[in-house]
């Protein structure tokens, strides 16, 4: 297994800059990974693949204003994008600047000052502001979009699903942007079930794989939690015959990560993950996935691959981009059952 083998050409303008209204008016690309078929439809229609007593897991988690902007003593200007945080002043940040070293001091534009207390990998470093900084998100804060969206966000809940609660995340977890509060009603109606689960996604989940042997690579740990009412509603499907359908790649590590001893067996959980899935991983617990289309060589298609096969994966990609499909963020989303 190589890293290119995860690799796909993507034309520019495939790449989609603005968010589609309504939300689950986006295109659904249905893949059955038994056989490979594929279908055409489009997101609102996604009640005409699950079946009754199937769950839906979605991760409630929030974008934060995670871009800020701060000077140093000498006046120069200095970007911060608040990655995780470690304690009530404390977070793991990128900062951009010359000279930014343990012991330096820099002061938010209209906020607190912050020291530099660790330097880490490339312009990773810790920061220990004076006073929380999260009352000052209103004021100081910008949602960070991914580096290849390029267009200004004119609705900054655009980037929010619609069941976001748990403010943490520096990106969305992109395949819930698709739904609408119409969309679960109706589900529901049908007796599609939902339960949430926390995953605060990093930028990390954004850069590709570098390493020619993709086992080589080391995946970012993020802060994840499934609660016990999910744990319960996990076997009352299961006990139904429901699938458990993972809103998302994030929603699916944070069930892996929970599972134990086998495709049965789930505890509550809260804690740090690090869970990589490459293909030959064995799912213990996510029966189908609802997905967007992933950058090339990145941990997510790697990630998808394992759960549907890259051969299935690839012919998808590349008939997606043939009709027209629009990829990442803003763009359409895969259901593989």
């Amino acid at each position: 297994m190589k890293t290119s083998d995860f690799d796909y050409t993507l034309p520019p303008e495939s790449i989609a800059q603005t968010p589609i209204e309504p939300r689950d008016s986006s295109r659904l690309l249905v893949l059955h990974r038994d056989t490979g078929a594929l279908e055409h439809a489009l997101f609102r229609d996604l009640g005409d693949y699950l079946h009754p007593a199937d769950l839906l897991v979605v991760n409630r988690t929030r974008v934060i204003p995670a871009r800020i902007f701060a000077r140093k003593p000498t006046g120069g200007r200095v970007e911060v994008l608040l990655l995780r945080r470690e304690d009530l002043l404390t977070w793991e940040c990128l900062v951009g600047g010359k000279g930014l070293l343990v012991g330096k001091s820099i002061t938010i534009e209209n906020g607190p000052s912050a020291e530099i207390i660790d330097v880490l990998e490339g312009s990773h470093r810790r920061l220990r502001f004076a006073e929380p900084i999260e009352p000052y998100f209103s004021k100081v804060g910008h949602v960070p979009l991914p580096p290849y969206i390029h267009e200004p966000l004119q609705d900054p809940e655009r980037y929010q699903t619609v069941y976001a609660r748990e403010p943490g995340s520096a990106a969305a977890p992109t395949a819930g942007l698709h739904f609408t509060a119409r969309l679960m009603d109706e589900l529901k109606a049908q007796g599609v079930n939902f339960s949430e689960v926390t995953l605060h996604v990093g930028l990390d989940t954004f850069a590709p794989v570098t390493k020619n042997n993709p086992e080589e690579h080391q995946i970012h740990t993020e802060w994840c939690e499934v609660p016990p009412a999910t744990v319960d509603a996990i076997t009352r499907a299961r006990q139904s015959g429901g699938r458990i359908v993972a809103v998302g790649t994030t929603s699916v590590r944070t069930l892996e990560s929970a599972a134990r001893s086998g495709r049965d067996s789930i505890i509550s959980y809260s804690g740090p993950t690090n869970l990589y899935i490459l293909p030959g991983y064995r799912f213990n617990l996510v029966d189908a996935m609802i997905t967007n289309f992933h950058l090339p060589k990145s941990t997510l298609i790697m990630l998808v691959s394992a759960f549907a096969g890259r051969e299935h994966i690839l012919h998808a990609y590349e008939i997606a981009i043939q009709e027209g499909y629009r990829f990442y963020s803003f763009g359409d989303a895969m259901f593989i059952s």
